[in-house]
């Protein structure tokens, strides 16, 4: 009742100037805490006695004290979305931190814009899933012109803006050097997703066995890898599989300077990182899919070599395109997927990651079913594109302007990319209407598009240096907000059901 009443006062105040979103509303120790939006941005409002403020270190924009208001008058501060103002948020509301998943099955949700999490959250409800609300990688960032920092305070504001009070993680995505990682620990993130793959060795499938012989044989270590691994058979369920001197061969010389790599990076973390943290390993970005066999040495060496690690990332069998659905043969995933999940429950107990995992429908109950829960989904892109759905909607004529820009820098963007998009598959958008724009979506080769321009949209820049898409997107979107997270929420929903055991 009180909080009602501070919440009236404050539209009486100001003239109905602010919406409020009531779900932020939090009382601390006589002081009062929620968010509000205005025509062009969002502010904390703090309200309580004038007394009961001293001690609170927020820069404020503006202030009002309403004298005769109780005993000791009312005092209303706006203050920007700031971290210095969220790192006070946060001292007094703990909750607002991210934590681990302690090996529930949990869900990635990178937000490259940065006001999805909102919406990401309302998605999660009755959900047995662990949210992971902040998640970008290295790549991600630089396209986005935006750094750790920015994406984890994007993350708790939404999470303020939610009310939620819940657990989540933060997720430094495809780290691949021990500077980003550096900063993310800095920062605060909680799980560390570090991506060996610049130090894969993918050539060596083109070696015959006379140069693969070789190149193993000046292995100073090779002894000792072929004590713990040659000639062991290893029964994983149904399966026999076993290490031969060649195919020991192969996949050492393929994975031996990536496991290397992690170490590395892993002893970084153990002595920088204050408190609990996860781990998941990914070798994902690889141009062949990563057998059992392959799986099976690299979570041994992991553990061989003292890493406490809770998720691997194969690269598995099938095509794994951007923002559309698995492509493949989904009886032949399944039989693969089974002997996968068999290795990391005898192996101890990890869990299997799924990256790419926008949209990948088909699969999920099976990844869900197979793992007992023990997984991890990612996915990023997929929020991108139901923002832009929001703008198809409220604007069409900048998305029509988006669309035609992204055709053009589309075969630049998609040089690191696996995609089979068609660009001669998507309808000529000057014989579309507008209502029928949103038809795009449904097409997977239009999807990609959008999906994979996402860096080129949102830094283009005018003659005059100033952007051209990217302030109209947000503005877009600002001023249609519940378009724009009803289609987040309904969408990433989806996900979560078909992976909800």
């Amino acid at each position: 009742m009180l909080q009602n009443k501070i919440t009236e006062s404050f539209r009486k105040t100001f003239d109905e100037k602010y919406q409020i979103y009531p779900a932020s509303l939090k009382h601390k120790k006589d002081n009062n805490f929620f968010l509000v939006k205005e025509d062009q941005k969002k502010f904390l409002v703090i309200a309580g006695p004038p007394s009961q403020q001293k001690e609170l270190d927020f820069g404020t924009n503006r202030e009002k004290v309403i004298e005769d208001y109780g005993q000791d008058g009312l005092l209303f501060r706006i203050c920007p979305l700031t971290h210095h103002n969220l790192t006070q948020l946060q001292s007094i509301f703990n909750y607002l931190q991210p934590s681990i998943s302690s090996m529930k099955p949990s869900f990635g949700t990178g937000d490259r814009l940065g006001i999805a999490t909102a919406a990401h959250i309302k998605a999660f409800k009755d959900k047995n899933i662990f949210p992971v609300l902040a998640q970008q990688s290295v790549r991600e960032m630089e396209r986005t012109d935006s750094n750790w920092q920015q994406v984890l305070d994007n993350a708790l504001w939404g999470c303020f803006e939610a009310g939620y009070e819940g657990k989540f993680g933060a997720d430094a995505d495809h780290v691949k050097d021990l500077e980003n990682l550096k900063k993310a620990i800095d920062c605060g993130f909680t799980f560390y997703t570090i991506d060996p793959s610049d130090h894969i060795n993918d050539n060596v499938l083109k070696f015959d066995k006379d140069e693969l012989r070789k190149k193993y044989q000046q292995l100073p270590e090779k002894e000792e890898i072929e004590k713990r691994y040659l000639e062991k058979n290893y029964k994983i369920g149904t399966n026999k599989l076993s290490f031969t001197q060649d195919n020991l061969a192969e996949i050492v010389l393929i994975y031996r300077e990536a496991i290397n790599h992690v170490e590395k990076c892993y002893q970084f973390l153990k002595e920088n990182h204050k408190g609990d943290f996860e781990l998941e390993v990914s070798v994902d970005e690889t141009l062949n899919p990563t057998s059992p066999l392959a799986h099976l040495w690299i979570a041994m060496e992991l553990q061989h070599r003292g890493i406490d690690f809770q998720n691997i990332a194969p690269h598995y069998i099938g095509d794994w395109e951007k923002g559309i659905d698995y492509i493949g043969d989904i009886n032949v995933f399944r039989e693969e997927f089974k002997i996968h999940c068999q290795i990391a429950s005898q192996m101890g107990g990890y869990k299997l990651s799924l990256h790419s995992g926008s949209d990948k429908f088909s699969i999920y109950p099976i990844f869900a079913k197979e793992s007992g829960g023990y997984f991890h989904v990612k996915t990023a892109g997929t929020s991108w594109l139901e923002a832009i759905k929001a703008i198809v909607v409220s604007d069409p004529g900048l998305y029509r302007q988006v669309h035609e820009f992204a055709l053009k820098c589309f075969e630049k963007d998609s040089f690191s990319y696996l995609l089979s998009t068609d660009l001669r598959k998507i309808p000529d958008i000057k014989e579309l209407k507008d209502n029928q724009l949103v038809q795009l979506f449904s097409n997977n080769n239009a999807r990609q598009l959008i999906h994979i321009t996402y860096g080129s949209i949102l830094r283009e820049k005018d003659t005059f240096n100033r952007y051209r898409f990217r302030n109209r997107i947000y503005k877009s979107l600002f001023e249609n907000e519940e378009i724009h997270y009803k289609n987040v929420i309904s969408h990433i929903r989806h996900h979560l059901e078909l992976l909800n055991l």
